[in-house]
């Protein structure tokens, strides 16, 4: 009876695996990547609230058979149904586990495509409300895109051919300094760790985000206004400047120097931080006194 709801034998089946797996690893703490490569065919389990027909408890069962089979410690998603509605597509998937404890999801990114690979749209979604997944198991799910989360529009999307996919950033490289040659040959090398530990100290920039940190500044005998900057890269890509604008205010918010810098094959790389020294001329200078007790330095835009 109801032989179609009972898995083939190993012997029976010729395996295949499941393309949108991801190790465990990447989504619970504490899991670990397995050398174990043996196959795993997850079992059923519904939430322990969810009220369903038998009609439906059959249906899934039969669903969960077609699921192709996974290896130890790794987590996948497999789409079960596409349903459009007028203003939003759901997508109602197996979350599966193959690993041999339950586990508890928490947010994490989700990615829609096509078959083929073209991507058609991203979402964050709380795995939370699945609750304790068990060991070795699939569990049904929905996911709603609404347009604003689809890269291309609804209507475009087809109700087969589609798949879900864990997506994860990037690891960001850690931040790091970067020494033009002619500061590292001047610097003694107790300097350079100094300055190395005070960028590493300071905030983390967001992602994408330029900063611009006065660390020194000193009015030389010919009257010169010496500012040296930490220019903060916080974007993967490396950043060029040919012009750049600079005030300097005093501790009591005064202006004291203004002027345009002209730089020549100047570039901060991705996700570092260059220390560079600008000198005001004494002839640029807005004040003849100022108090530097305290000081600010900043980019400033041109009045139209």
């Amino acid at each position: 009876m109801l032989n179609f709801l009972k898995r083939k034998k190993d012997s029976e089946q010729q395996s295949t695996y499941d393309p949108s797996v991801v190790s465990a690893e990447e989504l619970v703490d504490g899991a670990s990547s397995s050398g174990m490569d043996e196959d795993v065919y997850t079992e059923l389990s519904l939430h322990p609230q969810w009220k369903v027909t038998e009609e439906d408890n059959y249906v899934y069962r039969f669903k969960n058979n077609q699921a192709p089979a996974m290896k130890p410690n790794q987590i996948s998603l497999f789409v079960l149904d596409v349903m459009h509605k007028e203003n939003e597509l759901t997508v109602e998937a197996f979350v599966r586990s193959s690993l041999n404890k339950k586990i508890q999801l928490q947010t994490t990114n989700l990615m829609l495509m096509q078959e083929d690979g073209k991507k058609l749209g991203r979402k964050a979604f709380s795995l939370f409300e699945l609750g304790d997944l068990p060991p070795q198991s699939s569990r049904p799910c929905m996911f709603t895109f609404q347009q604003q989360d689809l890269i291309v529009p609804l209507e475009e999307i087809s109700s087969s051919d589609i798949k879900l996919v864990f997506e994860f950033k990037k690891t960001t490289p850690k931040h790091a300094l970067d020494l033009e040659e002619s500061w590292k040959q001047s610097m003694a090398d107790e300097d350079i760790s100094k300055l190395q530990a005070f960028s590493s100290s300071l905030k983390p920039l967001k992602p994408g985000e330029v900063n611009f940190l006065g660390i020194q500044v000193r009015q030389q005998s010919t009257g010169d206004l010496s500012v040296t900057l930490l220019i903060r890269n916080g974007s993967d890509k490396t950043m060029s400047l040919q012009n750049l604008p600079l005030q300097v205010e005093d501790a009591n918010g005064d202006l004291i120097a203004k002027g345009t810098f002209t730089l020549q094959d100047f570039t901060i790389k991705a996700n570092t931080s260059k220390p560079w020294t600008f000198i005001f001329p004494a002839s640029m200078l807005k004040q003849e006194e100022f108090n530097l007790d305290s000081w600010r330095v900043s980019p400033f835009q041109y009045d139209d």
